[in-house]
């Protein structure tokens, strides 16, 4: 069974053929396969940058766009993540390059972690994907003690999750700079529903901000008490967001 679905937990082999590229061929696959023309793209987060990446590269096939937790995986909003927010948690910060080789932490931090948990020993990957779980429950959690995720309790998860998170950071999600913001004029005309928490600090909240200004039809919904996480409120204007999609008549 999992020679048919590989896991990054098991084998960095999960690694290969893995990238932004891979992964909008097969969107493309899938839609043939359904026999679906055109179709709304739904996501948050990472999915948020999938969605509009595919959208820009095949903007025939996108009829709306309803995206939540808006990142772009921008170099910017990697610097971000990784050390930026690190004036905001010194002392945690200090722990996760710590888990580091010193001749290593002033280079990308996460290229330095996708090296270590690539490793095949458990000494070496172990620590490495606890450090950088850590780091991301300590940026999950806006105020007080770190509320630890329980999914990273396990170890297969934990050092999965690790070795595919830094492989597309390290790589900025294998997308150069310029390859959604720079070309979204070809999706202008496409409707576009944006959703991020004021308190979401997965990146900073002009990356969304870029993008709606630069989408004549995107309405960009700022949720005041939402972080990185889905709200009441903000799965209220979900939706909302794809109840008026589905009454619109196909165009």
């Amino acid at each position: 069974m999992r020679a048919q679905h590989p896991h990054a937990g098991d084998d960095v082999a999960a690694l290969d053929h893995n990238t932004t590229q891979h992964l909008l061929a097969d969107m493309e696959l899938l839609r043939q396969h359904l026999g679906i023309e055109r179709w709304l793209l739904f996501g948050a987060s990472w999915g948020s940058t999938l969605g509009l990446a595919y959208a820009v590269q095949h903007p025939e096939r996108v009829s709306e766009l309803v995206l939540w937790a808006v990142v772009t995986t921008r170099a910017y909003e990697i610097e971000w993540l990784t050390r930026t927010m690190g004036h905001v948690h010194p002392h945690e910060h200090a722990e996760l390059l710590a888990a580091l080789p010193e001749q290593w932490r002033e280079g990308s931090i996460p290229a330095a972690f996708n090296a270590l948990v690539r490793s095949p020993d458990p000494d070496v990957h172990g620590p490495a994907a606890e450090a950088w779980c850590a780091w991301e429950d300590r940026l999950a959690t806006l105020s007080g003690p770190v509320e630890r995720a329980a999914r990273f309790a396990d170890p297969r998860f934990r050092l999965g999750f690790t070795r595919l998170v830094t492989h597309y950071f390290a790589n900025h999600g294998f997308l150069p700079d310029h390859g959604i913001v720079g070309r979204l004029e070809r999706i202008a005309d496409i409707p576009a529903t944006l959703l991020r928490g004021r308190l979401d600090v997965a990146s900073p909240l002009s990356a969304v901000v870029d993008v709606a200004d630069n989408l004549p039809r995107a309405a960009l919904h700022i949720v005041e008490a939402d972080a990185h996480g889905a709200g009441d409120d903000t799965v209220r204007r979900l939706v909302d967001a794809l109840e008026a999609a589905a009454a619109r008549p196909p165009g």
